[in-house]
Protein backbone atom coordinates (compact mmCIF):
# COMPACT_ATOMS: atom_id res chain seq x y z
CA UNK A 1 0.00 0.00 0.00
CA UNK A 2 0.98 3.81 -0.70
CA UNK A 3 1.53 6.13 2.26
CA UNK A 4 -0.41 9.73 2.03
CA UNK A 5 3.07 11.10 2.39
CA UNK A 6 3.61 9.30 -1.35
CA UNK A 7 6.05 11.92 -3.24
CA UNK A 8 4.41 10.96 -6.83
CA UNK A 9 6.69 14.23 -8.49
CA UNK A 10 9.78 12.82 -7.70
CA UNK A 11 11.49 11.37 -10.55
CA UNK A 12 11.16 7.52 -10.56
CA UNK A 13 14.58 7.29 -12.04
CA UNK A 14 17.96 9.75 -11.83
CA UNK A 15 16.78 12.57 -13.99
CA UNK A 16 20.34 13.62 -13.89
CA UNK A 17 22.05 10.50 -16.28
CA UNK A 18 21.39 9.91 -19.51
CA UNK A 19 20.37 6.41 -18.51
CA UNK A 20 17.67 7.91 -16.20
CA UNK A 21 16.30 9.55 -18.65
CA UNK A 22 15.60 7.23 -21.08
CA UNK A 23 14.20 4.84 -18.69
CA UNK A 24 11.83 8.26 -18.04
CA UNK A 25 10.64 8.50 -21.83
CA UNK A 26 10.40 5.13 -22.72
CA UNK A 27 7.81 5.20 -20.10
CA UNK A 28 6.06 8.25 -20.79
CA UNK A 29 6.85 7.97 -25.00
CA UNK A 30 4.86 4.29 -24.77
CA UNK A 31 2.63 4.47 -27.76
CA UNK A 32 0.38 2.08 -25.85
CA UNK A 33 -1.18 4.92 -24.07
CA UNK A 34 -2.24 7.18 -26.69
CA UNK A 35 -5.18 4.26 -27.56
CA UNK A 36 -6.85 4.91 -24.08
CA UNK A 37 -9.87 6.88 -23.69
CA UNK A 38 -9.65 10.22 -22.15
CA UNK A 39 -11.93 8.85 -19.35
CA UNK A 40 -8.92 6.36 -18.08
CA UNK A 41 -6.54 9.31 -18.76
CA UNK A 42 -8.78 11.93 -16.39
CA UNK A 43 -8.78 9.18 -13.52
CA UNK A 44 -5.14 8.72 -14.20
CA UNK A 45 -5.45 13.15 -13.47
CA UNK A 46 -7.52 12.70 -10.36
CA UNK A 47 -5.12 9.59 -8.87
CA UNK A 48 -2.28 11.77 -9.33
CA UNK A 49 -3.98 15.09 -7.57
CA UNK A 50 -5.23 13.33 -4.61
CA UNK A 51 -1.39 11.49 -4.18
CA UNK A 52 -0.50 15.53 -4.24
CA UNK A 53 -2.92 16.97 -1.87
CA UNK A 54 -2.34 13.80 0.42
CA UNK A 55 -5.79 12.18 0.21
CA UNK A 56 -5.32 8.69 -1.01
CA UNK A 57 -8.31 6.27 -1.89
CA UNK A 58 -8.37 3.30 0.60
CA UNK A 59 -5.94 0.22 -1.01
CA UNK A 60 -3.99 2.43 -3.50
CA UNK A 61 -0.91 0.44 -4.40
CA UNK A 62 2.83 2.17 -5.51
CA UNK A 63 2.35 0.55 -9.07
CA UNK A 64 -0.99 2.30 -9.16
CA UNK A 65 0.67 5.74 -8.50
CA UNK A 66 3.08 4.92 -11.04
CA UNK A 67 1.38 3.80 -13.45
CA UNK A 68 -1.34 6.56 -12.95
CA UNK A 69 1.97 9.03 -13.02
CA UNK A 70 2.96 7.55 -16.08
CA UNK A 71 -0.27 8.10 -17.93
CA UNK A 72 -0.79 12.18 -16.59
CA UNK A 73 2.88 12.49 -17.86
CA UNK A 74 2.12 11.45 -21.26
CA UNK A 75 -0.98 12.73 -21.75
CA UNK A 76 -0.94 16.53 -19.91
CA UNK A 77 1.12 19.83 -20.09
CA UNK A 78 3.34 20.10 -17.61
CA UNK A 79 3.17 23.61 -17.28
CA UNK A 80 -0.75 23.83 -17.22
CA UNK A 81 -1.97 20.42 -16.48
CA UNK A 82 -4.32 20.55 -19.62
CA UNK A 83 -4.61 17.49 -21.41
CA UNK A 84 -3.10 17.54 -24.58
CA UNK A 85 -4.29 16.93 -27.91
CA UNK A 86 -3.85 13.10 -29.51
CA UNK A 87 -1.44 13.76 -32.37
CA UNK A 88 0.97 16.56 -30.43
CA UNK A 89 1.45 13.82 -27.76
CA UNK A 90 5.20 12.16 -27.50
CA UNK A 91 3.60 8.89 -27.30
CA UNK A 92 2.19 9.12 -30.59
CA UNK A 93 5.41 9.89 -32.18
CA UNK A 94 5.99 6.29 -33.10
CA UNK A 95 2.41 5.55 -35.01
CA UNK A 96 2.49 9.26 -36.58
CA UNK A 97 5.92 9.25 -37.54
CA UNK A 98 6.43 5.85 -38.87
CA UNK A 99 3.95 6.70 -41.18
CA UNK A 100 4.86 10.13 -42.25
CA UNK A 101 8.55 8.91 -42.47
CA UNK A 102 8.04 5.91 -44.00
CA UNK A 103 5.87 7.66 -46.73
CA UNK A 104 8.70 10.45 -47.44
CA UNK A 105 11.24 8.27 -47.51
CA UNK A 106 9.01 5.61 -50.25
CA UNK A 107 7.32 8.46 -52.30
CA UNK A 108 10.94 11.06 -53.09
CA UNK A 109 10.96 10.40 -56.42
CA UNK A 110 8.09 12.91 -57.98
CA UNK A 111 7.97 16.73 -57.17
CA UNK A 112 4.55 16.74 -56.43
CA UNK A 113 4.63 13.46 -54.15
CA UNK A 114 7.20 15.38 -52.61
CA UNK A 115 5.21 18.64 -51.87
CA UNK A 116 2.60 16.66 -50.02
CA UNK A 117 4.21 14.58 -47.98
CA UNK A 118 6.77 17.66 -46.71
CA UNK A 119 3.06 19.35 -46.29
CA UNK A 120 2.13 16.62 -44.40
CA UNK A 121 4.97 15.95 -41.90
CA UNK A 122 5.36 19.69 -41.27
CA UNK A 123 2.01 20.34 -40.33
CA UNK A 124 2.38 17.22 -37.63
CA UNK A 125 5.53 18.73 -36.92
CA UNK A 126 3.72 22.07 -36.14
CA UNK A 127 1.25 20.24 -34.34
CA UNK A 128 3.59 18.25 -31.82
CA UNK A 129 5.60 22.01 -31.62
CA UNK A 130 2.68 23.78 -30.23
CA UNK A 131 1.21 21.13 -28.19
CA UNK A 132 4.83 20.67 -26.21
CA UNK A 133 6.08 24.40 -25.88
CA UNK A 134 6.55 25.80 -22.35
CA UNK A 135 3.12 26.93 -22.48
CA UNK A 136 4.06 29.92 -19.44
CA UNK A 137 4.48 31.73 -23.04
CA UNK A 138 1.55 32.64 -24.91
CA UNK A 139 1.39 32.08 -28.52
CA UNK A 140 -1.16 33.88 -30.89
CA UNK A 141 -3.03 32.35 -33.36
CA UNK A 142 -1.67 34.87 -36.33
CA UNK A 143 2.07 33.62 -34.87
CA UNK A 144 0.84 30.33 -35.03
CA UNK A 145 0.23 30.95 -38.53
CA UNK A 146 3.35 32.29 -39.20
CA UNK A 147 6.06 29.99 -37.74
CA UNK A 148 3.74 27.54 -39.69
CA UNK A 149 3.75 29.12 -43.14
CA UNK A 150 7.49 29.54 -42.76
CA UNK A 151 8.47 25.84 -41.44
CA UNK A 152 6.42 24.48 -44.52
CA UNK A 153 7.83 26.50 -47.22
CA UNK A 154 11.61 26.24 -46.06
CA UNK A 155 10.96 22.35 -46.30
CA UNK A 156 9.05 22.58 -49.49
CA UNK A 157 11.99 24.69 -51.04
CA UNK A 158 14.71 22.57 -49.79
CA UNK A 159 13.03 19.53 -50.84
CA UNK A 160 12.30 20.35 -54.28
CA UNK A 161 15.60 22.11 -54.62
CA UNK A 162 17.36 19.67 -53.59
CA UNK A 163 15.36 16.80 -54.95
CA UNK A 164 15.52 19.01 -58.92
CA UNK A 165 19.40 19.58 -57.78
CA UNK A 166 19.84 15.33 -57.06
CA UNK A 167 18.28 14.14 -60.53
CA UNK A 168 21.93 13.42 -61.53
CA UNK A 169 23.13 12.50 -58.93
CA UNK A 170 23.42 8.28 -57.49
CA UNK A 171 20.12 7.23 -56.56
CA UNK A 172 21.42 7.33 -52.57
CA UNK A 173 21.93 10.94 -52.67
CA UNK A 174 18.45 11.46 -53.54
CA UNK A 175 16.77 9.45 -51.04
CA UNK A 176 18.73 11.77 -48.34
CA UNK A 177 16.45 14.59 -49.48
CA UNK A 178 13.55 14.10 -47.62
CA UNK A 179 16.34 14.49 -44.25
CA UNK A 180 18.01 17.25 -45.33
CA UNK A 181 14.09 18.94 -45.83
CA UNK A 182 13.37 17.71 -42.34
CA UNK A 183 16.37 18.78 -40.60
CA UNK A 184 16.08 22.51 -42.30
CA UNK A 185 12.62 22.75 -41.76
CA UNK A 186 12.87 22.05 -37.83
CA UNK A 187 15.49 24.59 -37.42
CA UNK A 188 13.03 26.65 -38.52
CA UNK A 189 9.65 25.15 -37.40
CA UNK A 190 10.54 24.75 -33.80
CA UNK A 191 11.75 28.25 -32.64
CA UNK A 192 9.42 30.21 -35.18
CA UNK A 193 6.10 28.11 -33.08
CA UNK A 194 8.10 29.20 -29.46
CA UNK A 195 8.92 33.03 -30.76
CA UNK A 196 7.34 34.16 -27.52
CA UNK A 197 9.92 32.72 -25.56
CA UNK A 198 12.70 34.04 -27.74
CA UNK A 199 11.17 37.80 -27.41
CA UNK A 200 9.70 38.00 -24.50
CA UNK A 201 11.65 35.31 -22.16
CA UNK A 202 10.87 31.88 -20.14
CA UNK A 203 10.26 31.73 -16.60
CA UNK A 204 13.56 30.57 -14.46
CA UNK A 205 13.03 29.51 -11.34
CA UNK A 206 15.84 28.50 -8.09
CA UNK A 207 16.20 24.82 -7.35
CA UNK A 208 13.01 24.62 -5.14
CA UNK A 209 10.53 26.28 -7.57
CA UNK A 210 10.23 29.86 -6.89
CA UNK A 211 9.97 32.12 -9.74
CA UNK A 212 13.46 34.49 -10.39
CA UNK A 213 12.14 36.47 -13.52
CA UNK A 214 12.17 35.73 -17.06
CA UNK A 215 15.55 35.04 -19.47
CA UNK A 216 15.70 34.71 -23.38
CA UNK A 217 19.15 32.84 -23.35
CA UNK A 218 17.49 30.77 -20.97
CA UNK A 219 14.57 30.41 -24.16
CA UNK A 220 17.00 30.00 -26.93
CA UNK A 221 19.52 27.17 -24.74
CA UNK A 222 16.14 24.96 -24.34
CA UNK A 223 15.03 25.61 -27.81
CA UNK A 224 18.38 25.06 -29.20
CA UNK A 225 18.46 21.80 -27.24
CA UNK A 226 14.97 20.95 -28.45
CA UNK A 227 16.10 21.33 -32.24
CA UNK A 228 19.17 19.25 -32.08
CA UNK A 229 16.89 16.29 -30.54
CA UNK A 230 14.34 16.37 -33.17
CA UNK A 231 16.48 16.02 -35.60
CA UNK A 232 18.75 13.77 -33.88
CA UNK A 233 14.91 11.55 -33.62
CA UNK A 234 14.87 11.51 -37.57
CA UNK A 235 18.28 11.13 -38.40
CA UNK A 236 19.00 7.69 -37.81
CA UNK A 237 16.08 6.29 -39.87
CA UNK A 238 16.14 8.81 -42.45
CA UNK A 239 19.66 8.65 -43.15
CA UNK A 240 20.66 4.57 -42.71
CA UNK A 241 16.94 3.01 -43.98
CA UNK A 242 17.19 4.51 -47.38
CA UNK A 243 20.76 2.33 -47.32
CA UNK A 244 19.18 -0.61 -46.30
CA UNK A 245 16.40 -0.21 -49.10
CA UNK A 246 18.97 0.60 -51.70
CA UNK A 247 20.49 -2.64 -51.04
CA UNK A 248 17.44 -4.91 -50.75
CA UNK A 249 15.66 -3.51 -53.85
CA UNK A 250 18.71 -4.96 -55.44
CA UNK A 251 17.36 -8.27 -54.81
CA UNK A 252 14.48 -10.44 -57.20
CA UNK A 253 12.01 -11.16 -54.44
CA UNK A 254 11.82 -6.97 -53.61
CA UNK A 255 11.60 -6.51 -56.93
CA UNK A 256 8.56 -8.58 -57.31
CA UNK A 257 6.87 -6.90 -54.51
CA UNK A 258 7.14 -3.42 -54.83
CA UNK A 259 4.07 -2.90 -53.91
CA UNK A 260 4.83 -3.41 -50.00
CA UNK A 261 8.04 -1.19 -50.50
CA UNK A 262 5.84 1.67 -48.86
CA UNK A 263 4.47 -0.60 -46.11
CA UNK A 264 8.18 -1.93 -45.37
CA UNK A 265 9.67 1.14 -45.18
CA UNK A 266 7.05 2.29 -42.55
CA UNK A 267 7.45 -0.75 -40.57
CA UNK A 268 11.11 -0.12 -40.39
CA UNK A 269 10.87 3.15 -39.63
CA UNK A 270 8.37 2.40 -36.60
CA UNK A 271 11.38 -0.03 -35.67
CA UNK A 272 13.57 3.00 -35.76
CA UNK A 273 11.53 5.71 -33.88
CA UNK A 274 10.37 3.39 -30.90
CA UNK A 275 14.14 3.60 -29.68
CA UNK A 276 15.37 7.14 -31.11
CA UNK A 277 11.94 9.16 -29.58
CA UNK A 278 12.70 8.42 -26.08
CA UNK A 279 16.43 8.34 -27.28
CA UNK A 280 16.40 11.88 -28.32
CA UNK A 281 14.18 13.22 -25.66
CA UNK A 282 16.47 12.11 -23.19
CA UNK A 283 19.70 13.78 -24.62
CA UNK A 284 19.07 16.91 -22.52
CA UNK A 285 17.47 17.26 -19.04
CA UNK A 286 13.74 17.90 -19.44
CA UNK A 287 14.21 19.89 -16.46
CA UNK A 288 16.87 22.45 -18.11
CA UNK A 289 19.60 24.69 -15.90
CA UNK A 290 21.86 27.22 -16.33
CA UNK A 291 24.47 29.15 -14.37
CA UNK A 292 23.40 32.57 -12.81
CA UNK A 293 27.08 34.27 -14.78
CA UNK A 294 25.30 33.19 -18.43
CA UNK A 295 21.96 35.26 -18.02
CA UNK A 296 21.09 38.24 -18.98
CA UNK A 297 22.79 41.54 -17.23
CA UNK A 298 19.81 42.66 -15.92
CA UNK A 299 18.43 39.36 -14.45
CA UNK A 300 21.69 38.26 -13.21
CA UNK A 301 22.12 41.78 -11.25
CA UNK A 302 18.47 41.42 -10.04
CA UNK A 303 18.93 37.65 -8.73
CA UNK A 304 22.15 38.45 -6.84
CA UNK A 305 21.31 41.85 -5.50
CA UNK A 306 18.09 40.04 -3.40
CA UNK A 307 19.81 36.19 -3.12
CA UNK A 308 23.82 37.22 -3.27
CA UNK A 309 25.88 34.09 -4.12
CA UNK A 310 23.32 31.53 -2.47
CA UNK A 311 21.87 31.00 -5.76
CA UNK A 312 24.31 29.93 -8.69
CA UNK A 313 22.15 28.13 -11.20
CA UNK A 314 18.87 28.68 -12.31
CA UNK A 315 15.91 26.33 -13.33
CA UNK A 316 13.11 25.87 -16.52
CA UNK A 317 11.06 23.17 -18.57
CA UNK A 318 12.87 23.74 -21.88
CA UNK A 319 9.74 22.16 -23.65
CA UNK A 320 9.73 19.13 -25.67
Amino acid sequence: MASSSFDIDAPRWDQTTFMGRLKHFFNITDCRTALLPDSRLDEAKALVESCRAGSLPPGTTEEQLHYAKKLYDSAFHPDTGDRMNLIGRMSFQVPGGMAITGCMLQFYRTVPAVVFWQWVNQSFNALVNYTNRNAASPITPKQIGVAYVTATSTALATAVGLNLYTKKAPPLVARWVPFAAVASANCVNIPMMRQQEILNGIAVTDENGNKLGQSTKAAAKGITQVVVSRITMAAPGMIILPIIMQRLEKYKFMQRITFLHGPIQVMLVGGFLIFMVPAACSLFPQRCSMAVSKLEPELRDSIRSQYGDTIQRVYFNKGL
